[in-house]
């Protein structure tokens, strides 16, 4: 009786190296090494048949191996600043789409706003070898970026960024977005706007602050000093906000926040106080989040498109890695729009006014 041998178990299974690619498609180890890191030179028959070796073995290349041999680790890090905030999953999955077509890895790193943190991310990325890092933190901690500096490390920021000849920036185009929204306040009949900012030691957020501001002033508009309110650009931060503009002895009729997080804080503790959105105010975010649609009532919001960010930073950080992609730009042009939803409506009152003028209309 023959006795059949035990098959292998998946942890007993040899791990394949690239000797086990050269000997199926009998060629030499320096050919399937030159033919994973695309060397063009080598023989279009000899590549072929390393090819399809490499999928009938279901062989996986070392990255790192390959990195070594071909000098570049065709990795890019994002440096991002929480990954609580749905802004920012939304833009990895955007950046990582594009690396993936483009042949590129991504090493991602969560500040959470803590130096120290920020300065661990950094020196893993370093010790990975990227070849660039998109820091989309909206908020720089120079200090702590010297060291990507100092190596000559390509970088990409969101508004403002450290003089150097390896760094781009991303100009967002805040005002545009928010003029919208002020003006379709405005539309509306709205004359007593507040805004809840995010933290005011971001440039970012001094820059939306700022676009409202001068976009209340070109309708006319001067909000109370207590409706200007800063946050923190989360959840808590936008109802601790909320709540001490209800503490005003006057309330406005509408109120724009630096982002959707804020506003959806907002929309709760407008909610838990028994007032309703728009009938009571109206409010608008920034960011326009997948969540932003599903909130009651869906979130009237401008767009600030994750796709058009990530792929902006992606496409900066390449023109610098590879000269003949494109010419390495200094900034990058990010537009904002609109998105008008259910959670903007006429002032208190006005709509019953208009609803009654409609009707005598009608009757005459």
């Amino acid at each position: 009786m023959i006795k059949k041998r035990p098959r292998k178990t998946k942890s007993e299974k040899k791990r394949l190296d690239i000797r086990d690619v050269a000997k199926y498609a009998r060629v030499s180890i320096a050919t399937v090494s030159r033919t994973i890191n695309r060397v063009p030179t080598v023989d279009k028959e000899l590549t072929k048949r390393v090819w399809k070796a490499i999928e009938e073995l279901n062989y996986f290349p070392n990255t790192q191996a390959r990195a070594l041999v071909s000098g570049r680790s065709r990795l890019f890090g994002l440096l991002i600043s929480e990954i609580t905030n749905p802004f920012f999953p939304e833009l990895i999955q955007g950046f990582e789409d594009i690396a993936i077509e483009n042949n590129y890895e991504i090493l991602i790193g969560s500040t959470n706003y803590d130096p120290e943190r920020m300065e661990i991310c950094v020196r893993r990325m370093i010790e990975r070898n990227v070849e660039g890092v998109a820091v989309m933190t909206f908020g720089i901690e120079e200090p702590l970026l010297d060291e990507l500096v100092s190596r000559n490390i390509p970088m990409v920021f969101v508004d403002a960024a450290p003089p150097s000849e390896n760094v781009s920036t991303l100009a967002v185009d805040y005002l545009h977005g928010i003029r919208e929204g002020v003006q379709h306040l405005g539309a509306l009949g709205h004359r007593k706007l507040g805004f809840i900012s995010g933290p005011m030691h971001q440039r970012s957020c001094q820059l939306r602050k700022e676009a409202f501001l001068s976009s209340a002033a070109e309708i006319g508009v001067r909000p109370a000093p207590e409706w200007l309110v800063e946050g923190d650009h989360t959840l808590e931060g936008g109802m601790q906000a909320m709540e001490q503009i209800l503490n005003s002895k006057d309330l406005p009729t509408a109120m724009m926040c630096s982002n959707d997080m804020t506003a959806i804080g907002a929309l709760r503790v407008l909610a838990s106080k028994g007032l309703r959105v728009p009938d009571d105010i109206s409010v608008i975010g920034f960011d326009d989040i997948h969540l932003a649609e599903f909130v009651y009532p869906p979130l009237t919001t401008v767009r600030m498109a994750r796709n058009d960010l990530a792929r902006a930073a992606f496409g900066a950080l390449r023109s610098h890695v590879e000269p003949t992609h494109s010419h390495a730009k200094k900034s990058w042009h990010i537009q904002t729009k609109l998105t008008v939803r259910q959670s903007t409506g006429y002032p208190p009152g006005t709509a019953m006014k208009k609803a009654k003028m409609r009707k005598v209309a009608e009757m005459e």
